[in-house]
């Protein structure tokens, strides 16, 4: 009978064993297999990069159908102007009718576009997009979505003289107000 204890308790302790050891084992082809899978993702990325490097070699060869327009301010407007705006209509809790704000505009340009750049103590607050005519200037100004408040403001102006800038902005509120603005540019500097 002690034999058979001891048969019985090794046949157990040897399939203890070798259970432990298949899940060793099961364990090492799930070690592998997380491996190639993270192989295979780099081999993915490194592809793509790959693919999008050669769309860009083959963009650089071939001849662009048109040319680029780089646009720029005209000489009498690039530069530096005094800027007056005076509130002329409110339904904005903010903004008070008569209220008159001063700082300087900027008129600049770079290879993307036409900007004019708003400047209060030598701050910027705020860069409009900006479209240019013969006859007038459009601004627009919407806030990124990481703001408080959103807020958009178009601005449009004509040339009243050399040195003169006049026209209106319509600032909104979260769609739910809207000031208007008189607003008076005069010339600082030349560009």
């Amino acid at each position: 009978m002690a034999f058979n204890r001891y048969l019985l308790a090794t046949l157990i302790a040897v399939g203890l064993l070798i259970g432990c050891q298949d899940k060793e084992r099961a364990h090492e082809l799930d070690v592998r297999e997380q491996s190639l899978l993270a192989r295979e993702k780099e081999f993915a990325i490194k592809e793509a990069d790959y693919q999008s490097l050669l769309r860009m070699r083959d963009s650089l060869l071939t001849r662009p159908d048109t040319a680029v327009v780089i646009q720029r301010w005209p000489d009498d407007i690039a530069g530096l102007w005094a800027a007056k705006s005076v509130c002329r209509e409110s339904n904005c809790s903010e903004y008070v009718i008569g209220d008159l704000r001063s700082n300087t505009w900027e008129f600049v340009s770079d290879s993307t576009g036409l900007y004019t750049r708003v400047i209060n103590n030598n701050k910027v607050v705020r860069v409009f997009s900006a479209k240019y005519d013969s006859t007038s200037i459009q601004l627009q100004y919407t806030s990124d979505s990481s703001a408080a408040r959103n807020m958009e403001l178009s601005v449009e102006l004509t040339r009243d003289n050399k040195n003169l800038i006049k026209g209106m902005q319509t600032t909104s509120i979260d769609k739910s107000c809207t000031a208007k603005f008189s607003i008076e540019l005069n010339r600082l500097t030349n560009r």
